[in-house]
C-alpha cells in the first residue's frame, strides 16, 4: 500500500467515524431527534456535524478503496 493511499484511508475513517459519533450523540445524549428536529442546541450542532461528516467521509473512503484497487492492479 502506498503512503498516500494509507493517508486517504485513515482520513476517511476518521471523518466517517466523527460523523457516526455525532449522529449517535444527537440521538442519545443530546435529547434525541423528533419530527421537527433535535430538541436541544447541542443536538442541532451534532446533527449538522453528522450531516457534513458522513457523506464526506464516505466519499473519501470510496476514493481510497478505488485507489487501493488501482494500486493492486499495478
Amino acid at each position: 500500500m502506498q503512503p498516500d493511499t494509507k493517508k486517504l484511508l485513515t482520513t476517511g475513517l476518521w471523518i466517517f467515524g466523527t460523523g457516526v459519533l455525532a449522529a449517535l450523540l444527537a440521538f442519545t445524549v443530546f435529547g434525541g431527534i423528533g419530527r421537527q428536529g433535535p430538541h436541544t442546541n447541542s443536538g442541532w450542532l451534532a446533527l449538522v456535524l453528522a450531516l457534513g461528516c458522513l457523506p464526506t467521509g464516505f466519499l473519501t473512503l470510496v476514493l481510497a478503496a478505488m485507489k487501493l484497487f488501482a494500486d493492486r492492479r499495478r
